[in-house]
């Protein structure tokens, strides 16, 4: 007997070919690495996967509950004690190279980003990336938006003084 294999929902890889690399690259800025970005973007996909008979409908929105997944996902490894570093005696030669491994620029963001901790860099990366409103992230995260605002400036204090920003003209006047 031959396994049984559902036909995909209609719309739904589709909707993966088009958006693939958007939402792995949004699951890299909320990790701050680009492998879990994939396992995040996954996560989020699969669970779209199993609900596509309401998001694909035309006003079903599935991006944004990919993304609300990636969040909670990222959220809730933060709380882990474990990290997943193994020491070793040897360092490995070099990693693949990744799409943030492209430019000096999204390098050297990507690795201010993962020196944040976890709160700090899903709050800028939804306030900034994904372009969301303090209300929004705050309704997203389940935090108050004061919450929200502490966590962003610090975030930005924390930026600035890696160097990774340099003060415009602006706001030296």
């Amino acid at each position: 007997m031959g396994l049984l294999r559902r036909a995909e929902p209609a719309g739904y890889e589709d909707f993966v070919a088009s958006r693939y690399r958007e939402i792995v690259r949004f699951g890299a800025l909320l990790s701050g690495d680009g492998r879990l970005g994939e396992d995040l973007a996954q996560e989020g996909l699969i669970a779209a996967y199993r609900s596509w008979h309401r998001l694909g409908v035309p006003d079903g929105r599935p991006e944004a509950y990919v993304r609300r997944v990636m969040v909670r996902t990222a959220m809730r490894a933060r709380r882990r004690r474990w990290r997943g570093e193994v020491p070793t005696g040897e360092l490995p030669d070099a990693s693949r190279v990744g799409f943030a491994d492209q430019s000096d620029l999204s390098v050297q963001v990507l690795a201010s980003l993962r020196r944040l901790p976890a709160d700090q860099r899903v709050v800028l990366v939804l306030r900034f990336w994904a372009d969301a409103s303090e209300a929004e992230v705050a309704q997203t995260l389940g935090i108050a938006v004061g919450t929200v605002k502490s966590r962003t400036s610090r975030a930005l204090a924390t930026l600035r003084a890696s160097g990774l920003f340099v003060e415009s003209s602006k706001e030296t006047s």
